[in-house]
């Protein structure tokens, strides 16, 4: 296959990039970010590698869940702009070869959405039925809330009609019924109103609590017996609208299940999936300088559809859940990385970003990031993270990340030029402010992490077997290294990383391989030879990361 020939399956090549329009560029003044702001920076993003761009909520929204609560599906927040600066922004982000995706929240609306709001009106509203009630008084369900610090129970009494409604996530946002036919045709609209405004796909929210059975016994007047049938009913949807556009699916799930949200090896259902556990043993990695926990993890990726793709982060915007550790293990990442309560959050995660949690060093950061890049699946950076920003603890819960983007040394770090109290967010204080971690400050340095990561962006671009290749662990004697081959057709690269502070000689056979037969570095200036046996040793500095590239007689590709 030719590297020309991976084109249709554009998102196992790219590089994602989320980010929250109020958080990223205020141009008129009011302390929000904007439209028009994120516009101007469309640039920034080409120049860093960005090849697509998600969006987190911009819809009207009450705001107690960060536009998670919505009110209106097919709006856009006024404070943020209009239907028409969102369509000058997919313009523009086209033009530089960027595609955008769009949060599509389907697992609730906010309790201020027309719909709910005449749903609690009578027993008999029309609406009723978009949403999920119950007349009897429910069991103790604490052990299902999201959220355990501000909620003891997944049904709420609404006192006008005197039932309880189901929400798996916060009071305020009642879940909807997925099991009536016209709650999924109103969902169907609704991308399709987004296609037509010429976004990529979608960034699906909470997949497994909108097909779940939680409240299905109250759904009896729907048949809602197979929900994957509904998922695979969106995907195709999707498909007829825009054959190029994507579902990018949220499912905090063991492997096995996440096996049957991509729709198996049919993969007819969700098009990629956040790959949780591997985040979550990634971390453990690196809390115990110990590329085990990793290098298990992915051995255990189930095999996927050669159209499906997993997608790996380092940070998102919300908690970095460790959920799927054990006690003991979750432990020893708190002792780590987030040792102070106000560092942690629900007892099951971390409010922090990468940067503080590695003190700022710079070797770590780098060779992170030259992992996230290097490991099977699509990367997905948070806004923020290519300059190194840092967390404000004081904020409650994942508001901590979710700060303005600090582009400069200047007044509120060049996010905008309302007086500070206006601003939607504090700015981040001390070590990470934008005094010490802006954007400008880091293009000017040709050692930042912005030049690296724009760098290992260049490269990941250069090589589709990082996307598209078979993931194979390497045998070798050093516990910190994490060494690995992809194979994708004729091409293959051999990827070392370092999770350790001391250096490494690492020695690797190849038997498949002719002796001579160079090892290219992609990062660096160097190569080498198999020796006669096939063998070659490769030195690693302590946090130290290649890229190699195994090239042959006749290999056209650049190295």
């Amino acid at each position: 296959m030719r590297i020309t020939d991976t084109s249709d399956l554009w998102y196992k090549n790219t590089l994602f990039y989320c980010l929250d329009v109020e958080n990223y560029l205020d141009t008129d003044g009011d302390g929000v970010g904007d439209f028009a702001g994120l516009a101007q920076r469309v640039d920034y993003l080409a120049e860093l590698g960005v090849t697509c761009l998600w969006l987190m909520p911009f819809y009207p929204s009450p705001g107690l869940d960060d536009g998670y609560d919505v009110s209106d599906m097919y709006g856009v927040a006024p404070r943020l702009g209009t239907h028409g600066d969102v369509v000058e922004l997919i313009r523009t982000a086209h033009d530089r070869g960027i595609r955008v995706i769009i949060d599509l929240v389907v697992n609730h609306t906010s309790d201020r959405h027309p719909w709910f709001r005449r749903a609690r009106r009578s027993k008999n509203n029309p609406y009723r039925d978009f949403y999920v009630w119950r007349s009897d008084p429910p069991p103790d369900t604490s052990d299902q809330v999201v959220f355990p610090d501000e909620e003891d129970s997944i049904w709420e009494y609404d006192k006008r009609t005197e039932e309880w409604y189901l929400h798996h996530f916060y009071s305020h946002q009642p879940d909807l019924n997925t099991a009536n036919p016209k709650v999924r045709d109103a969902i169907a609209k609704t991308m399709g109103f987004w296609l037509q405004v010429g976004v990529d796909g979608f960034r699906v929210d909470a997949v497994p609590y909108f097909l779940g059975d939680a409240g299905m016994s109250d759904r009896q007047q729907h048949d809602f017996s197979e929900p994957h049938a509904y998922l695979r009913a969106l995907r195709q949807f999707l498909q007829r609208r825009n054959g190029n556009a994507i579902l990018l699916g949220e499912v905090n799930l063991p492997y096995a299940d996440q096996l049957d949200f991509f729709g198996g090896q049919d993969g007819d259902e969700l098009t990629m999936q956040f790959d949780f556990v591997g985040n979550q043993h990634c971390y453990l990695a690196m809390a115990r300088e110990d590329a085990r926990p990793l290098a298990e993890a992915l051995a255990a990726r189930p095999t996927i559809s050669p159209d499906s793709q997993f997608a790996t982060f380092l940070r998102s915007h919300d908690e970095l859940t460790l959920d799927k550790l054990t006690e003991a293990e979750r432990q020893e990442v708190f002792d780590a990385f987030g040792p102070a309560e106000e560092m942690q959050l629900f007892g099951r995660g971390l409010k922090r970003r990468l940067p503080p949690m590695l003190d700022g060093d710079p070797r770590r950061l780098k060779m992170a990031y030259s992992l996230l890049l290097s490991l099977p699946g699509t990367p997905v950076l948070f806004y923020g993270e290519e300059i190194g920003m840092g967390e404000r603890l004081d904020l409650p819960g994942r508001t901590a990340v979710r700060t303005p983007m600090q582009w400069s040394r200047g007044k509120n770090g060049g996010f905008s030029q309302a007086p500070p109290r206006k601003l939607v967010t504090p700015l981040v204080e001390g070590a990470f402010g934008p005094e010490h971690v802006n954007a400008a400050d880091a293009r000017r340095d040709e050692d930042s992490l912005l030049h690296h990561i724009t760098r290992l962006a260049q490269r990941y671009r250069e090589c589709p077997e990082l996307g598209w290749g078979t993931f194979e662990l390497l045998d070798q004697p050093h516990v910190p290294v994490l060494a690995h081959r992809v194979t994708w057709d004729e091409a293959a690269m051999v990827l070392l990383h370092n999770l350790g502070a001391h250096p490494a000689v690492v020695p690797l056979t190849f038997e498949d391989e002719e002796p001579g037969t160079e090892l290219v570095d992609l990062l660096q200036a160097g190569r080498c030879r198999l020796d006669a046996d096939r063998h070659v040793e490769l030195t690693l500095d302590g946090y130290g990361y290649r890229w190699l590239r195994i090239t042959r007689d006749g290999d056209i590709r650049l190295v």
